[in-house]
């Protein structure tokens, strides 16, 4: 692989190279906000990556939470993966329609959650279909297996971690959202959510991580997040999917000293308990 490229993210002709072997999951983790008008669960019928396990963020999370998609707890994680035959051994591969939207997320949840080999499909499935690679409609047939969890709680901060974040300034937050959201420019999608930004935070919109669904190149990532690297960063987004691109950035330029705010803005914009500030961000180096 190249020196220049994460060390995380595969591309389309390795994968296709790859396809077939005994160890190799592909997931299909696509999720869409309303706002992008698409399904992810008719695109994956309609035609997914030959042997991809369609991977349901919602379905696979704490059901016992009013937030969307939170980590479940490891038992229940290892439960249902090891019902669609994927074991903490295996190379995992994830993509989503759009490239690098909410595949970050599913390769950070396997990741705290034990599994070693975990990947990120460059260019996603819109990608593939652009360069007219094969696809099935037909849904594998899971063999089940064991998943043996080993999970890491010290990359899951939560609400009361994150206060305490935000009142020490003690580690980086980077913000995920749009610049338009963390100004309070923008609405929130989600009703009754208040907008602005925690204090101290740092925007940094999941959006200047990528091409056209592809990620971009070491040099290309560290002129993005160069300030951020030279403390701890903790990442945070509307609901803590694509804080996870944040992550992956960092994780790919070899900065392991960060962690996600599960709930992200969908917790602490929700609260009338938590300090918020409005205004425009620090502008990003694109």
């Amino acid at each position: 692989m190249s020196e220049t490229k994460s060390r995380f993210v595969v591309s389309a002709d390795w994968l296709q190279s790859e396809l077939g072997k005994a160890d190799l999951r592909v997931l299909d983790a696509s999720f869409y906000l309303p706002a992008q008008k698409r399904d992810a669960d008719a695109e994956y019928a309609a035609g997914h990556i030959p042997g991809a396990i369609r991977f349901d963020q919602d379905k696979i999370a704490d059901h016992s939470t009013s937030l969307p998609h939170t980590i479940p707890s490891p038992d229940y994680f290892a439960a249902e993966v090891g019902r669609l035959g994927i074991s903490e051994n295996d190379r995992i591969v994830v993509y989503d329609g759009i490239g690098l939207f909410a595949s970050p997320r599913v390769w950070w949840l396997f990741r705290v959650m034990g599994a070693k080999n975990v990947f990120v499909l460059d260019g996603g499935l819109d990608g593939w279909k652009a360069e007219g690679r094969p696809l099935e409609t037909a849904a594998p047939k899971h063999v089940p297996t064991t998943f043996t969890p080993n999970f890491d709680e010290s990359r899951v901060v939560t609400l009361d971690t994150m206060r305490d974040i935000v009142s020490s300034a003690a580690m980086q937050i980077a913000d995920a959202r749009s610049a338009g959201r963390f100004a309070a420019a923008e609405p929130e999608p989600r009703v009754g959510m208040r907008s602005g930004h925690m204090p101290g935070a740092r925007s940094l919109p999941s959006g200047v991580f990528a091409n056209q669904g592809r990620f971009k190149s070491l040099p290309e990532l560290r002129q993005t997040i160069e300030d951020a690297l030279s403390k701890p960063v903790v990442t945070s987004c509307g609901s803590g999917i694509t804080a996870a691109v944040i992550t992956l950035a960092l994780e790919s330029l070899g900065h392991h000293d960060n962690k996600l705010y599960d709930g992200s803005w969908s917790e602490w914009g929700s609260r009338d308990d938590t300090p918020i500030v409005t205004g425009p961000p620090t502008p990003v180096k694109a």
